[in-house]
């Protein structure tokens, strides 16, 4: 098997992000290991970021901004549904009372369910496209307001190449929502360049996460063997190896950071050359 990347590589201490405010929707994990949402806040702190972590799952929040203060930098747990406005509202507030200002907003949260037309209910659809779309219109009426009146901002949604193929096993709900927060973002990008607000879309290709073993595993393994389900799509990439958490989250520091300056509107696709295959 080709090397990974190991959950505990940390990136490279750097002052990027100094001074700067991360606020990362989604920040936690839904299983142990680590999630793009906790690489991201991770790896922004690294960069010297003071990170506010948000997850619907306090517990998951905590756990993430205990790890960052374990490397000395500032992190405050926050618990919202980003579904819902008013808890975000109220979230959106405090980070503010305890920060003073968002200069980083990455979009992270996102679930699905495996199936297609005739597997996914009605419910489903409804409540995949609340939590993957519509959290992102109200992140936006919530903290784009701040970012102008900072004169900056970087927004990060994070998509997936779900969004712009077939992978071979139908997600229909969670595909077709993936695709629309690509879209989403470059509508923001448009309206706030002039701002100076940027917004970029990251699309990860297969990544080993704890998402994995809730969601698709069964589509690889009947018994959702997580080692069978690993070199399966391993075996779909290219590169031989599914991406790791880290490698996505160091594509959310690039762009959060002024390496990045003159890039908005635009989505960067990392899948090991997933998306270029013609089978």
């Amino acid at each position: 098997m080709n090397p990974r990347i190991t959950d505990l590589q940390l990136p490279a201490r750097s002052e990027k992000l100094k001074g700067r405010v991360a606020l990362i929707l989604g920040a936690g994990t839904s299983a142990p290991g680590v999630s793009i949402g906790k690489a991201s806040s991770i790896a922004m702190a690294c960069a010297g970021a003071s990170v506010a972590a948000l997850d619907f799952n306090l517990a998951a929040a905590q756990e993430v901004a205990q790890d960052i203060e374990s490397t000395g930098a500032k992190a405050i747990a926050y618990r919202a549904d980003v579904s819902n406005f008013d808890e975000m509202q109220s979230a959106i507030k405090r980070v503010m009372e305890d920060f003073g200002r968002i200069d980083i907003m990455q979009i992270n949260a996102g679930i699905g369910r495996v199936g297609g037309p005739a597997e996914t209910t009605l419910e489903d659809w409804d409540r995949i496209q609340k939590v993957n779309v519509e959290s992102i219109l109200i992140a936006a009426k919530l903290v784009a307001p701040i970012m102008v009146k900072q004169g900056s901002g970087s927004i990060i949604g994070v998509s997936s190449v779900a969004g712009m193929r077939y992978l071979g096993y139908p997600h229909l709900a969670y595909s077709v929502t993936k695709a629309a927060v690509t879209h989403f973002i470059k509508m923001l990008a448009q309206q706030y360049a002039g701002d100076g607000i940027r917004a970029n879309t990251i699309v990860p290709g297969l990544i080993d996460t704890p998402r994995i073993q809730k969601n698709v595993a069964k589509v690889f393994d009947a018994n959702a063997d997580m080692d069978n389900t690993r070199r399966a799509r391993d075996r779909q990439v290219p590169m031989g190896r599914m991406g790791t958490p880290w490698e996505i989250a160091s594509v959310a520091t690039f762009l959060a950071s002024d390496d990045a300056s003159y890039i908005t509107g635009t989505e960067i696709v990392v899948d090991g050359g997933l998306t270029g295959k013609f089978v």
